[in-house]
């Protein structure tokens, strides 16, 4: 008997030690022939809004969420959650701007790549709810023009109330920083790519330091008052290849989390958020049945009812979008 041709998808991921598997062929879905590009996730996620390069690829979960309370969008969510981290940690600031604790970003000029990116709502969400700072009283600067946004792809305009300006083109976060222009930023992205200009080496200009000078401390005290590992890459799917094989989902997740398990047992670099968090210490396997880098709905539904909530909250949606609105219904009981 003939076996049945497999599906062909093209699929766009970032190095990343847990899909790893993926990205070398160890791990294919079943019915289902992955072709992998290594892609960085600011360009990709441009890619795909703009020009739907991929069939499969992961994609900022605060875009999916703004897009999806719009309308239903070409795009259905897979519940695998492929970066995480403390973004709020990643603020930099200038040495000599007087920012010594949150509070004092208060009034100051502070960049940010793109505002609507997922780490930049989760950095303005801890900032909010954690020490009392409301976007509202800084200055923002975007480095990203329209046409190179997310953004630009699902309608962005600055909330009314904010002090709000876009970076002219012959200049980036990297270079207003350090010419003092500006006093801090929320992420800073120096990778090359097609949609990110700053080029500048920050982690060894003496100017620059990190907002919380021991993030790691920072992040395991959020970690241990919220539960909450933020969120910022899950993935997607073309929803009419899922109206077209409904069975592909659910296969794909399989396959990740599969790989996942590989990485984890194989490649001590997997484990590194593990031990950010402070939970491969006596007790290592009581800390990974309670895995804080777990994919599915079930387990991460608080963080994603979390960054939707703050979607809203900074005017980037009308409405707070439902967990099961984004992830394909098959997927929603893993």
């Amino acid at each position: 008997m003939a076996h049945a041709a497999k599906v062909e998808l093209s699929v766009a991921l970032s190095r990343n030690a847990r899909t790893a598997p993926i990205l070398d062929g160890r791990v294919q879905p079943e019915g289902v022939r992955l072709v992998p590009s290594v892609v960085y996730p600011s360009e990709m996620f441009w890619r795909q809004l703009k020009f739907g390069d991929f069939d499969v690829s992961e994609m900022s979960l605060a875009t999916l969420a703004i897009a999806t309370a719009h309308a239903p969008t070409e795009w259905v969510g897979i519940p695998v959650f492929t970066y995480r981290d403390f973004f709020h940690t990643r603020i930099l600031v200038r040495a000599d701007a007087g920012i010594a604790t949150p509070a004092d970003l208060r009034g100051k000029r502070v960049g940010v790549p793109e505002y609507q990116q997922t780490s930049a709502i989760w950095a303005r969400g801890v900032l909010e709810h954690e020490f009392g700072v409301h976007a509202r009283e800084l200055d923002w600067t975007m480095e990203r023009a329209p046409d190179m946004s997310h953004g630009g792809a699902t309608g962005f305009t600055p909330p009314p109330d904010l002090r709000f300006r876009y970076l002219s083109a012959g200049t980036d976060i990297g270079t207003e920083l350090l010419a003092g222009r500006l006093d801090a930023t929320l992420l800073y992205l120096s990778d090359r790519n097609l949609v990110d200009r700053s080029r500048a080496d920050l982690d060894n200009a003496s100017a620059i330091v990190p907002l919380f000078r021991d993030r790691a401390a920072e992040g395991r005290r959020y970690y241990a008052k919220t539960g909450i590992f933020q969120i910022n890459h899950g993935m997607v799917i073309r929803r009419s290849l899922v109206e077209r094989y409904p069975w592909l989902p659910l296969n794909l997740y399989n396959a990740f989390a599969r790989a996942k398990e590989l990485a984890l047992a194989d490649a001590l670099p997997a484990l590194e958020p593990y031990f950010q968090l402070g939970l491969l210490g006596d007790d290592a396997q009581t800390a990974l049945r309670a895995d804080p880098l777990a994919y599915g709905v079930k387990a991460a539904r608080p963080v994603i009812e979390t960054i939707a909530r703050y979607v809203h909250e900074q005017g980037l949606a009308t409405r707070v979008v439902a967990v099961d609105e984004l992830f394909a219904p098959s997927t929603l009981g893993v």
